[in-house]
């Protein structure tokens, strides 16, 4: 997986914010959000676009298994659900839940650093750089094991 200079960016501001005192926070919290949502962009942005490299049979089993998709088939799947191999609805269950867990740890930190803005609370707005970190080592390697998917072909 290549690094992405948002990414990298985000990690260093989160890694130097954690020693910020109240008075930074107040004033560098809009550019650590810009800066959080700018790596979150580049990392959805790079997910969605390995995912495009996915053969037809792991994209369509991994399509069936979104939310939206519950009852209904994708409109870009042009594999009923049934004809899907049991393969490839092993590898898209697996890569499902690696971006689960990752969408899980990213609205976590967000949920922190809200709260840690409600209450100024420099001890909460540390704990959510560390929630935004571990969330985007998880995104890394949601997307890894995407990459290996389309390397397998």
């Amino acid at each position: 997986m290549e690094e992405l200079a948002e990414v990298e960016t985000a990690k260093a501001l989160m890694t130097e914010a954690m020693a910020w005192s109240v008075m930074k926070w107040l004033r560098e919290k809009k550019r650590v959000r810009k800066t959080a949502d700018e790596a979150n962009a580049a990392l959805d942005q790079l997910s969605a676009a390995v995912k495009q490299c996915w053969s037809e049979d792991v994209r369509a089993a991994y399509e069936a298994l979104l939310p939206q998709a519950a009852g209904t088939r994708s409109r870009n799947s042009k594999k009923p659900p049934s004809t899907i191999t049991p393969e490839a609805t092993l590898i898209a269950q697996k890569i499902k839940q690696a971006d689960d867990d990752a969408y899980g740890a990213r609205m976590d930190a967000e949920a922190t650093f809200d709260e840690a803005e409600r209450q100024l609370s420099t001890s909460l707005a540390r704990e959510g750089c560390r929630k935004a970190l571990h969330g985007w080592d998880l995104h890394e390697k949601a997307i890894r094991k995407a990459e290996s998917v389309v390397d397998a072909k």
